[in-house]
């Protein structure tokens, strides 16, 4: 409800003003009246008013120095004058301190009126702006883990933007790298202590390793970390401050070893880093990785030294290269997740093709299997099934090794599989959008009084929001948004007709935050307000 202060030296007028005015059509719930500028500033300092409504001629403090002084404390007020003067000065004056309106009297009611009502709705829509703004700041804080790991995913997969793009995203995500700084990499892999662990509990084990990392290099180096596509963490360190020299590798190797001393400490079990040389951050950071990687393929989990630095194994101890056509985007799992189902098949061709071209090793075939079957895994298990249900065979490779280092039989799997899998996919694709449907409008009935909207009904059956929205419009010819202010507002007239509860109430069940945004949706649906509707 807005709150709303006159102001005018002749009492009568602000008087005569609050009794006939019908405020409630406006939906004013107080009105307050002063007959000074030195009596409305104390006003203003004890009440809530939304609206300024004053006389320019007063004596003391004039109208016009009154709203500069309230504009000064109160910027959200909105202002109106009040008066007999029609001189140009005053004007001038009033539309540099952004007066809403002009009102010369004799007052006439209707323009008076008409005036305040385009003052409210004014502040009704700042009123919605801002609540908006709050709500997408306060979901890009909730998702910074994840948007982060996206971009950390993007950039060692190679994906490139324009400098600008990757600065405003660093700084937007609160990442402490800049773009074109030198930086160096940890590329970690887990031991087998950690086998044990379940997929709910990895993924806050790995975020442990990355803080552990933060805490050992914090006195020299700022850290930015996150997962890789390839089942490592990336632990990225440049230089805390402008000054200085790169830590060399005698001064970096006590800190790794205190890392490494660290995560055994607290964590219960090892792991392996391999360590890069100094690269230009971003623009050298996917080739960094594809290096490190290469490493890691070579040696395994558990496999050859804990801690591994690319100056020993640049002269040549380690010759493996990677098999670059599987990460070039648009990378399988990729187009597995749009259902791209021939652009898939022509990637795993591709992918057997570069292996014929090379000097391939029993590692590069292996390379590609893990990938397929990663991107495989992962499209069968986010639609509901294990892939032995698509097919007996499906792991097959994992039971017999020899089939992994031969490129004819993982050629032929891996099409095989993939025939199988959209066969199955494309089948229960109809039956499936049938149960989001269902389920979703399930959510939307039970979940009304909540912070229900697209997003968090999106999280709930683990679904983009701009999928889940494309899914629903698709089956019901409504979009998902629009149904869930259906659902609200026949919840509200239902309140409104059978229950004396107040406005401000049913906003608070309805899970709207701002008794007026309601008012405003609610008259927008129902070409009335709240109280109007239950008047009638």
């Amino acid at each position: 409800m807005i709150e709303i202060l006159l102001v005018d030296d002749e009492t009568y007028l602000t008087e005569s003003l609050r009794r006939t005015i019908p405020w409630e059509l406006l939906d004013i719930r107080e009105v307050y009246c002063a007959s000074s500028g030195a009596e409305a500033l104390r006003i203003l300092e004890e009440k809530p008013v939304d609206i300024l409504v004053s006389d320019i001629r007063m004596p003391e403090m004039d109208g016009l120095e009154l709203i500069e002084s309230v504009q000064a404390r109160w910027p959200n007020i909105r202002c109106l004058l009040l008066t007999g003067h029609s001189d140009f000065e005053y004007a001038k004056r009033a539309i540099r301190l952004q007066v809403s309106d002009y009102i010369l009297k004799p007052v006439n009611d209707g323009e008076f009126m008409a005036s305040v009502s385009a003052a409210i709705d004014a502040l009704r829509d700042e009123w919605a702006e801002t609540e908006r703004l709050h709500r997408l700041m306060y979901d890009m804080k909730s998702d910074l883990p994840a948007l982060r790991e996206h971009l950390m995913r993007d950039l060692v997969l190679g994906r490139q933007w324009p400098r600008s793009a990757i600065e405003a995203k660093l700084k937007q995500y609160e990442i402490p790298l800049r773009a074109g700084e030198m930086a160096f990499m940890m590329l970690v892999r887990l031991g087998r202590q950690f086998d044990r662990y379940d997929a709910q509990s990895l993924p806050l084990l790995e975020y442990a390793v990355g803080n552990i990392a933060e805490e050992v290099f914090s006195d020299r180096l700022r850290i930015w970390h996150g997962k890789t596509p390839h089942d490592a963490l990336v632990l990225l360190a440049s230089l805390e401050g402008t000054g200085g020299s790169h830590p060399t590798k005698a001064q970096l190797e006590p800190l790794v070893s205190e890392f490494h001393r660290q995560v055994r400490h607290y964590l219960k079990g090892d792991i392996s880093t391999v360590v890069t040389h100094w690269f230009v951050f971003p623009d050298e950071l996917s080739v960094t990785y594809r290096s490190a990687l290469a490493a890691v393929l070579r040696y395994g989990r558990g496999e050859g030294p804990a801690i591994l630095f690319q100056e020993d194994f640049a002269s040549g101890h380690i010759t493996v290269k990677p098999l670059e056509i599987l990460y070039k985007p648009p990378t399988l799992i990729h187009l597995l997740e749009s259902k791209q189902w021939a652009a898939a098949k022509a990637k795993i061709e591709a992918v057997f093709g570069a292996l014929e071209g090379m000097p391939a090793t029993g590692e590069h075939v292996y390379e590609a299997f893990l990938s397929i079957s990663n991107a495989y895994l992962y499209l069968a298990h986010r639609e509901g099934l294990l892939l032995h249900q698509i097919d007996g065979s499906g792991l097959d490779p994992l039971l017999d090794p020899s089939s992994v280092h031969a490129p004819d039989k993982l050629r032929k799997w891996g099409l095989d599989m993939l025939e199988k899998l959209e066969r199955e996919l494309s089948e229960s694709d109809r039956n499936q959008r049938s149960r989001i449907v269902g389920r979703v409008q399930e959510l939307v009935m039970n979940d009304i009084g909540q912070e229900t909207s697209v997003k968090t009904i999106a999280d709930k059956v683990f679904l983009h929001p701009v999928y889940l929205s494309k899914i629903y419009k698709m089956e019901t010819g409504e979009s998902l948004g629009d149904y869930i202010i259906r659902i609200r507002m026949e919840k509200a007239q239902y309140l409104l007709r059978s229950t004396n509860k107040k406005i401000y109430e049913i906003t608070t069940e309805l899970g709207y935050q701002n008794p007026q945004y309601f008012s405003k949706m609610f008259r927008k649906y129902y070409g009335m307000t709240p109280n109007e509707y239950r008047d009638q």
